[in-house]
């Protein structure tokens, strides 16, 4: 028989076991709480995606959306107040107040040193509402319209404005030297169909706290539209180029026309291939001036932008290419000889692949506008496979935003496409385009070296008059072709190469001249 100390003792025993047991379980619990990732924010989007749409978040005041552009412009936030600021980390986040155009407000939350998820309230009296007179207290609950990170690249002191979210699921980073220009979107659903485009937008941030030695910083984020939810984690690495690294997985709520993927967008006016068509002091006005891509790890292609008068469509068939950008490889002052705009330090956006995308194409969508204040111009990849509503597309790649060093062919590249002809005596109609092609190729060929241009003009353009000769300025070439465009309600596109002994000693220049 037991006695009662006996007993008292294996009860105490037994209840230090069960206290263990579940001490172990909170613990397991505490720590699958802190390994937040991925698969948290992929299984609230498969869980969107499995329900019908709702559009989410509360309606702004009206004050907000009466706002004018200047007037959202004269709302500040209050540096002192960023995110981090006390903590003297490596990076700061401040944020965007509602208002004009950004109606949509965004749920964000910092992932502390412990794991540990923390909502960041919206709070007026951080930021300076200049002379706008708005109540506060209508004020206090409206959220976030977006975020901006904030990282030392230019000096050790300050830290610069590195990479924004806001609006829709746009996202614009920056390197060193570099000036806000073109953006980057999570996902594109139907550009330029005739049913209309699908803006798809963020709902959700959640961003890790860094650690006070961190070079790069970690954002997940919740995307939902009518058709489709997916979750992003975005790894950004600051520095001379910006690197942001992309892990998604998307789903679909239902079939969609054309699913665009990494799209970039920008905004091209007019330059030396395209001139202004009014009095305008500015040599070119553009954020990129051609959409490049790697086909394979020898084939390279650049296609000069346009301004058409019409929307114009086209693309490129490829299967696992290494990747696309939209560049601005115009880098002098004087090419733009804007002191404001400063179009010259505009940064590339270069969409580095991650892994076999499979066959698809990239699609370039070039619309007609009348200034710079909207950007015309969306290149993004199209899968020919599509998921099935509710089962994931998980694809990742890095969006590079470049100045200094920019991805360019290892052989030659175009540096410029002019359009226009000299002299002539009596104009026919015809059209004579001019393409500089320079690289360490064309430098290293002896000056009596043989280079021909491997030239294709589709039907409806005649070829005129063609020649090549070297550029004793750059150490490049020179190619001038003239064409006569058979039907001017027709576009006319051009491809052409250099050659030298049966080599190809540069990317080919692929031109769309678009209808009059």
């Amino acid at each position: 028989m037991t006695s009662p100390k006996r007993a008292a003792r294996v009860v105490a025993t037994a209840l230090w076991h069960t206290v263990w047991a579940l001490g172990l379980s909170l613990t397991l619990v505490v720590a699958s709480a802190h390994a937040f990732n991925l698969d948290d924010v992929a299984a609230r989007a498969t869980k969107l995606a499995a329900a019908p749409y709702q559009k989410s978040g509360a309606a702004l005041p009206r004050s907000l959306k009466a706002l004018t552009y200047d007037q959202h412009r004269d709302i500040r936030f209050r540096p002192e107040r960023a995110l981090w600021r006390n903590a003297k980390l490596p990076f700061e986040i401040m944020f965007f107040h509602p208002g004009w155009v950004y109606e949509d407000t965004v749920i964000i939350h910092e992932l502390d040193a412990e794991g540990q998820q923390q909502d960041v309230k919206f709070d007026p009296d951080a930021f300076d509402y200049g002379a706008n007179k708005l109540d506060r207290e209508e004020l206090k609950s409206v959220g976030y319209s977006g975020f901006r990170v904030h990282f030392p690249v230019n000096t050790p002191t300050y830290k610069d404005e590195v990479l924004v979210f806001l609006g829709a699921s746009y996202f614009r980073g920056l390197g060193r030297g570099q000036r806000f220009g073109l953006s980057a979107r999570a996902l594109a659903i139907d550009t330029a169909e005739s049913s209309g485009e699908e803006f798809p937008r963020f709902l959700e941030f959640w961003i890790e706290r860094p650690k006070p030695t961190a070079k790069e910083l970690t954002i997940y984020a919740l995307l939902d539209s009518p058709r489709a939810a997916g979750a992003y984690r975005f790894i950004l690495r600051p520095g001379i180029t910006t690197a942001l690294e992309v892990d998604a997985r998307l789903f679909l709520r239902k079939n969609v026309a054309k699913l665009g993927l990494a799209p970039l967008t920008t905004m091209f006016l007019f330059g030396a291939n395209q001139r202004s068509t009014r009095e305008d002091y500015r040599p070119r006005v553009h954020d990129s001036d051609g959409l490049s891509i790697q086909a394979t790890a020898t084939e390279w292609i650049w296609r000069p932008l346009v301004n058409p008068k019409r929307l114009l469509v086209t693309s490129f068939a490829l299967t696992n290419p290494r990747g696309f950008g939209l560049m601005q490889r115009q880098r002098a002052f004087g090419d733009y000889e804007d002191l404001e705009a400063r179009y010259d330090l505009r940064p590339s956006a270069w969409v580095e692949f991650r892994g076999p995308w499979g066959p698809g194409r990239v699609e370039l969508v070039q619309i007609p506008v009348p200034d710079e204040t909207n950007d015309n111009v969306v290149a993004y990849w199209v899968p020919d496979f599509q998921p099935k509503p509710k089962e994931a597309l998980v694809h990742s790649y890095r969006v590079l935003w470049q100045k200094e060093k920019e991805n360019l062919p290892p052989t030659s590249w175009v540096r410029e496409t002019r359009r226009g002809r000299g002299w002539v005596k009596s104009p026919d109609g015809s059209i004579q385009l001019h393409v500089d092609f320079e690289g360490p190729a064309l430098r290293r060929l002896p000056p009596n070296a043989t280079v021909d241009v491997a030239l294709w003009v589709d039907a409806n353009g005649e070829v005129l008059e063609r020649q090549a000769r070297r550029n004793e300025v750059t150490g490049g070439w020179r190619f001038a072709v003239r064409v006569r465009r058979l039907d001017a309600n027709k576009p006319v596109e051009l491809r052409a190469h250099l050659n030298s002994g049966g080599e190809a000693l540069s990317e080919t220049w692929s031109y769309i001249l678009p209808p009059d």
